[in-house]
């Protein structure tokens, strides 16, 4: 079933960008932390306007190059879905979502570089975005932060691949953009605290209870999603088994005569 818009993985999106709060710190945090001092506009620098209008327009470009990312992934693998012609190609890919949530849980638990070897996979795409980040970074204006910021939403990280399959399961390219979106405003309150309360959130992100209870609720949704997933397909397989054994005691009874509401004698 390929659902035009399907809750569930906004939902699950949503929250996987908000208890990897912890993950976008040591991804992103010291890009966030700078931006208050790259001004928007001359003679801005370092005021607390300049460091709130830095941080949303870069991340308004981050969250439209998810939003761009889930889009073209969905419509990539639902094509390779169509082309393999496996019925259960979005199941699978819902199920590698939570096999890596729940390694990225892991990971905040025990820290364990579970998913290191995908997210090096993602620097050879990296290495052509730099670059562009670099200069972008350089520019004057917001242009400059929002150009940023679409740059960085490209920087290999095994949160935002996970949720990416969550996407391209999602039933459609414009769902896909929506899962990626959810995702991105999950992680809003994390990158956003640091650019404005760098040290007091850093703090927090840091703690190595903070980041157990962070792994702990990453485990439970993975854990969650896959229940769900179950049950909804043994929800799937009831309905389309009761379907055929309703049509075939009607076709029983039109077959021989008999009339429901009363018997002729």
């Amino acid at each position: 079933m390929n659902p035009v818009f399907d809750l569930s993985a906004v939902l699950t999106a949503f929250f996987v960008g908000l208890l990897g709060s912890g993950h976008c710190f040591g991804m992103c945090g010291g890009i966030a932390v700078g931006l208050g001092s790259l001004p928007v506009s001359s003679g801005q620098q370092g005021s607390e306007k300049n460091r709130a209008s830095s941080a949303l327009l870069f991340n308004l470009g981050r969250l439209l190059s998810y939003a761009i990312l889930g889009l073209v992934s969905a419509w990539i693998l639902a094509s390779v879905g169509q082309a393999l012609n496996l019925p259960q190609w979005s199941m699978i890919l819902r199920l590698l979502t939570a096999v890596m949530i729940f390694l990225i849980g892991l990971q905040f638990l025990f820290n364990w570089q579970l998913l290191g070897g995908i997210e090096r996979m993602g620097t050879k795409i990296w290495r052509h975005v730099l670059p562009l980040a670099v200069r972008a970074s350089s520019l004057p204006g917001g242009a400059g932060r929002l150009l940023l910021g679409l740059c960085w939403g490209l920087l290999p990280c095994g949160l935002v691949y996970s949720v990416l399959l969550t996407a391209s399961a999602a039933g459609s390219a414009f769902t896909g953009a929506i899962v990626m979106l959810a995702f991105g405003f999950g992680t809003l309150p994390s990158m956003l605290g640091m650019s404005l309360a760098a040290p007091a959130l850093s703090l927090l992100l840091s703690d190595r209870w903070t980041r157990k209870l962070m792994g702990t609720a990453l485990i439970l949704l993975a854990v969650l999603s896959v229940l769900l997933m179950v049950t909804n397909r043994h929800g799937e397989h009831h309905h389309a088994y009761v379907e055929p054994v309703s049509s075939a005691i009607g076709d029983f009874q039109i077959s021989y005569g008999v009339d429901t509401e009363k018997e002729s004698v």
